[in-house]
């Protein structure tokens, strides 16, 4: 199903691509929260939605676009955990940092996951416990890399005061900023040793790139040692939480 999965987050990106390249700029609303959509967001998920629904019609489906009641999904012990566009900031920016995500959860540990960022065509994929790369057509397994000092990626559009701190007291490093879930991805593929986020994230923004990370080896935790659980709960907010090697 990997490769279906790899295909329909193309298919998203190809939607999304449309209103990138289009003349006139994207659509922007707030949600509740204050963060943005777009009708790149809109159409990505109208994707995905209809794709996992012939795929895997008895896998529920949890989407950023249409998060469903905490009624409804308390019991799930396996669903598809969807970001259609994340990093719409970077999407409005034009940066082309952003990209569409999708992860299966099982029994709250994301098995497989697929991270696509369709301006670079840049492709990230995971499942049973490997983890690729695909870069114009070439698809290469990769794994996490030790470097002294270590490349720190952290959030380009959510910096704080804790993280500033925590640099502080890390000692020799270096740092980049990127946008959305290609942070895991780079941890992922050894071109960085660790990604600290201490602002608020949701469960949608992380599974795909948990899965991608883990599946190349490294550890995603919450600052008391805790590796992140996607078992279902009422609030949708991760706790803050590092990708380290160890």
């Amino acid at each position: 199903m990997l490769e279906d999965i790899c295909q329909l987050a193309r298919q998203a990106g190809l939607e999304i691509m449309k209103i990138y390249t289009a003349e006139q700029p994207a659509r922007v609303e707030h949600k509740a929260d204050n963060s943005p959509v777009t009708d790149a967001d809109m159409a990505a998920h109208h994707v995905i939605l209809a794709g996992l629904k012939v795929l895997s019609p008895d896998i529920p489906v949890l989407s950023e676009e249409s998060p469903t009641p905490w009624e409804q999904r308390q019991h799930w012990q396996r669903y598809w955990l969807v970001d259609p566009l994340d990093g719409t900031k970077e999407f409005i920016h034009r940066n082309g940092e952003f990209t569409v995500n999708i992860a299966l959860i099982d029994n709250g540990v994301p098995v497989a996951g697929v991270v696509y960022a369709p301006a670079s065509d840049l492709m990230y994929l995971a499942a049973e416990g490997k983890a690729w790369k695909e870069e114009q057509g070439v698809r290469t397994q990769i794994q996490v890399q030790e470097a002294h000092p270590p490349l720190v990626v952290v959030s380009r559009s959510h910096g704080d005061a804790e993280l500033q701190e925590y640099l502080h007291q890390l000692g020799e490093h270096q740092t980049v900023a990127v946008g959305s879930s290609l942070k895991f991805c780079l941890v992922a593929e050894g071109q960085a040793q660790l990604y600290p986020r201490f602002g608020p994230t949701n469960i949608w923004d992380t599974g795909a790139g948990h899965a991608v990370a883990m599946a190349a080896g490294a550890h995603i935790t919450d600052w008391q040692g805790n590796t992140l659980d996607y078992t279902p709960r009422e609030s949708f907010l991760n706790p803050g939480f590092r990708v380290t090697l160890y």
